[in-house]
């Protein structure tokens, strides 16, 4: 789809030097998923969350996750109106099209739970009712991954509603020396244009549902998540819902890459950012020091491919 490539062009004159990652986080919004990101500061979430809502013209709302934040505050409140003597709702942020939860962990559980029935169903209920969120909608979600004081760790229920975790990393000397002459003048997020718009995605997640995953494909995916499940190393695997996840976006890469079904190379360069965050190593392994991504690469090197 033209439009889409000149969507990953967009986001590329301000992300420099990560086309995977923008590829990642454009896979993840044709597939109807929600980002985790794990990354230190400064190295541009939020500047990627603001350029991809600017460049679907669609509604950006960024909340700073803090301990006394109340999950009011991200739904929305009813309100008395003494005029007429009813309660008016009165919309959250929470309804936008691209969500930015900054530093996610920093709140309590109470309120990151807020988040649960936005990010699975698109809809949020309060008082008993229940209010549909925008078409499309996304959640990018950051956390610190070497600040751990005052934060509280997002528990399995919610990782698991995440559909890719993935890290931007600092950008090469080449990417970084581009980055510092691109702001001596006009912030270039601020000169982004819209190049596709919100009801061209929903067509686009609508066509990506239909993209074709032959049996042998099928079957793989089946394979690579049950392989967590039975692995040592693994004191929790992958759940039904994380299968669908991956599913879902080897469809949404292989859209993007311009084809009609998707391949088991589809499948294999996704699963590690679909899957390994929603993995529970044995706390043996864990405190050895090892990483889920490399237990989880381990895994899926044993799998046959399938030709």
């Amino acid at each position: 789809m033209e439009e889409l490539k000149k969507l990953k062009s967009n986001l590329g004159l301000v992300i420099k030097g990560k086309n995977e990652v923008v590829d990642l986080v454009v896979c993840a919004l044709c597939a109807g998923g929600n980002v985790l990101m794990d990354d230190v500061p400064g190295v541009g979430k939020t500047t990627l969350a603001k350029a991809l809502a600017s460049s679907i013209h669609g509604r950006f709302q960024r909340v700073q996750f803090t301990p006394d934040l109340l999950p009011s505050d991200i739904t929305g409140i009813s309100i008395f109106n003494p005029k007429n003597a009813e309660f008016h709702f009165r919309k959250g942020p929470i309804f936008a099209n691209v969500f930015l939860a900054d530093e996610i962990n920093r709140a309590s559980p109470r309120t990151q739970s807020a988040l649960l029935e936005a990010m699975n169903e698109g809809q949020v209920t309060v008082e008993g009712k229940t209010y549909p969120l925008p078409k499309p909608f996304l959640v990018i979600a950051t956390q610190n991954p070497i600040e751990y004081q005052g934060t509280y760790p997002l528990p399995e229920a919610q990782l698991d509603r995440f559909a890719i975790q993935l890290e931007i990393g600092y950008p090469d000397a080449e990417a970084e020396t581009e980055i510092m002459r691109s702001r001596r003048g006009v912030d270039p997020l601020d000169a982004l244009k819209p190049v596709i718009d919100t009801d061209a995605i929903s067509a686009a997640q609508k066509k990506i549902s239909v993209i074709e995953v032959e049996r042998s494909v099928e079957a793989y995916i089946v394979q690579i998540v049950r392989a967590t499940r039975e692995d040592i190393r693994i004191r929790l695997g992958a759940s039904p819902r994380a299968l669908l996840s991956l599913t879902r976006c080897s469809q949404a890469k292989a859209f993007l890459d311009g084809r009609d079904f998707v391949t088991p190379d589809d499948v294999r360069k996704m699963a590690p950012h679909v899957l390994s965050h929603r993995i529970i190593l044995d706390n043996k392994v864990k405190y050895s020091g090892a990483k889920k991504k490399e237990i989880f690469e381990s895994v899926l090197s044993k799998i046959a491919v399938p030709l």
